[in-house]
């Protein structure tokens, strides 16, 4: 990468004691920027245009998901606005968290937390589709009954999601998330988090049931690409001033797993679907592998379409809902959380201090009000797969990252782009689906790597939470008249509750972690924590990277009081009373125990 120069380390894990490392380690560490530099403009563009394609398979599968429970199947039009929308809202929200938020390169995007309880919502019998929806026949697209249909169920989630993220905000900026996590463990995340996955084992059974053979072909690249080819560099042309015409080595594969398999893919089935070997009957196995279904939405989709808030309408607003998304918000939390600091090591940042992971936190909940007023059916969250990339690339500038956030905004006003993607056939959607799931699902069962499992109390808790969550969602769906406790409102916020896996396990994991006797080494709390357990006091470093910008604290928080507001960093003392800080800290440095950080780590990460 042109810019060697610029070279800095990434600090070490741990406490980040400085110890003697062999040359090869060094030449490892080294960023070629670090987070406050800045690359040179064309650099910003090329990485964040990876960072953008990075998360372009977890992006674009929520609205893929949802849209069969919005009646949205045979809709191709309206499913290519919701990709625009939810690509548009990205952007925003990324701009927002790297120039106002946690300050770290981090992308946001749709989250998965969100996906279960949205489906509980829609399941509800007030919000489940009529049965002529599934019937393309008999589907008109521009009838106002039709768009009715789907309108009224994509408000019921607008404004759940808002009035949901209005809790993520409060805890947020008021400083809570420090407290809020001290009773979360291992016991209680791994479970809510695997059941993510495991919960959506329908959709991408049913999509990759189009046609097996090509979810097949998916999931075979797919896993080639990310596990097999992950350490191949390939050869790419590049130029510079300095060494003109060559070749670099880029790890594509490791990169970019997911985007190249679908790729392949969708170009397979469009071979097969030119020379006919694919049924056009809709009635015979295999049709649904083809690509010429959806083609008309390319010409339906106007070139340039911006997205708005209430552009569905005027959201409306459940208690159910708003309970069921509650379960998303403090897992999309938790996330959050845990992100920060690995993307703070992976960038060169000194660890995040509490204020910048309040903020955080907070303008994460201002992109979920966000995107339920702009109407993509879900929230944003911090994406691990993307922090992931920090460490492929060596390029922690968060420069980068706000080009990733324009691009994604200025994807998101091109109507084609949204419909190029609804055009991708069902088998290769339901191979990703496959594998991204799945990874998800072992993600969460990772986080018990810290707990004792040779325990029979966390074996108990972890195996009756999450035998729990798949036996009592089942048994309510089958029988939804069963909870009947007088009082309508009740019934329909127990019903999407213990209809919301993840609830279900996180409930019982939260519960009995907390009550049942153990210690905190038994509960993986100590070993948890010694993941984070460097110190996140603020220094003059962490003030370069998480003080907010265009000098906004001198202007307007330089008083003595702003201390205590959670979400500023604190006023700057005098050089001379900085000196003396210095010496006195550095003395007493050797004799200080290292603090152990309150905050969880764990990732669904898609990046295999």
């Amino acid at each position: 990468i042109e810019g060697a120069e610029h070279f800095c380390e990434i600090p070490e894990e741990g406490n980040r004691k400085k110890e003697q490392s062999s040359p090869d380690r060094d030449v490892k560490n080294k960023l070629a920027y670090c987070v406050t530099d800045v690359p040179p403009w064309y650099l910003c563009i090329i990485l964040g245009t990876q960072h953008y394609l990075t998360a372009f398979g977890g992006i674009i599968a929520i609205p893929l998901i949802l849209s069969r429970a919005l009646c949205l199947e045979h809709d191709s039009l309206t499913q290519s606005h919701l990709i625009s929308t939810i690509f548009f809202v990205s952007g925003i929200c990324t701009l927002l968290q790297v120039t106002f938020g946690v300050r770290l390169p981090i992308l946001q995007g749709g989250t998965f937390t969100f996906l279960t309880p949205s489906l509980a919502v829609l399941s509800m019998p007030e919000w489940r589709c009529p049965a002529w929806t599934h019937n393309a026949s008999l589907v008109n697209t521009s009838s106002p009954e039709y768009i009715e249909v789907w309108q009224s169920r994509i408000r019921e989630l607008q404004g759940s999601i808002m009035v949901a993220s209005c809790f993520q905000i409060v805890v947020g900026f008021s400083g809570l998330i420090g407290l809020f996590m001290k009773f979360i463990g291992p016991l209680t995340i791994a479970p809510t988090i695997s059941l993510i996955g495991l919960s959506l084992y329908d959709s991408a059974g049913n999509d990759a049931g189009k046609h097996w053979g090509i979810a097949s072909m998916t999931i075979a690249l797919i896993v080639l690409f990310s596990q097999y080819l992950r350490h191949i560099p390939v050869p790419i042309p590049t130029y510079n001033r300095t060494k003109k015409f060559h070749t670099s080595k880029v790890y594509i594969f490791q990169i970019l797993p997911v985007l190249l398999g679908i790729t392949l893919s969708w170009l397979v089935c469009y071979i097969l679907t030119e020379y006919n070997v694919f049924p056009s009957d809709s009635r015979h196995y295999g049709h649904f592998a083809r690509t010429d279904l959806k083609g008309d939405v390319l010409a339906q989709a106007p070139w340039f379409r911006f997205p708005y808030p209430g552009q569905w309408g005027v959201p409306t607003v459940s208690l159910a809902g708003v309970f069921g998304i509650l379960a998303g918000v403090i897992s999309s939390m938790v996330e959050s959380v845990g992100d920060y600091h690995a993307c703070a090591r992976l960038s060169g940042a000194p660890p995040p201090p509490k204020h910048a992971i309040n903020r955080g936190v907070g303008i994460e909940g201002i992109g979920c009000l966000l995107a339920g007023a702009w109407g993509t059916g879900n929230g944003t969250t911090s994406y691990s797969e993307n922090v992931g990339a920090l460490g492929i690339t060596k390029v922690g500038s968060r420069m980068v990252i706000v080009a990733s956030g324009i691009l994604m905004v200025i994807m998101g006003m091109f109507g084609k782009v949204g419909a190029i993607f609804t055009t991708i056939p069902a088998p290769v959607i339901g191979g990703m689906f496959l594998v991204m799931f799945g990874v998800i699902s072992a993600a969460g069962v990772a986080n018990l790597q810290y707990a004792d499992m040779n325990s029979s109390r966390n074996l108990f808790i972890f195996g009756f939470s999450m035998f729990s969550a798949l036996v009592i969602p089942n048994w309510i769906n089958k029988n939804p008249k069963a909870i009947e406790t007088g009082v309508i409102e009740l019934d329909q916020v127990l019903l999407v509750l213990l209809t919301t896996s993840m609830f279900v396990g996180g409930f019982f994991g939260f519960i009995l972690d907390n009550t049942i006797p153990g210690s905190k080494k038994e509960r993986g709390i100590i070993a948890w924590n010694e993941a984070h357990h460097e110190d996140s006091d603020e220094t003059l470093e962490s003030g370069e990277v998480y003080d907010l910008p265009f000098n906004i604290n001198s202007r307007f928080f330089s008083a003595p009081w702003v201390r205590y507001i959670p979400f500023c960093p604190k006023p700057k003392a005098s050089q001379h009373q900085q000196t003396i800080v210095g010496n006195d800290s550095g003395l007493s440095k050797e004799n200080r125990s290292v603090e152990q950080s309150d905050h969880t780590q764990f990732s669904i990460n898609t990046q295999f």
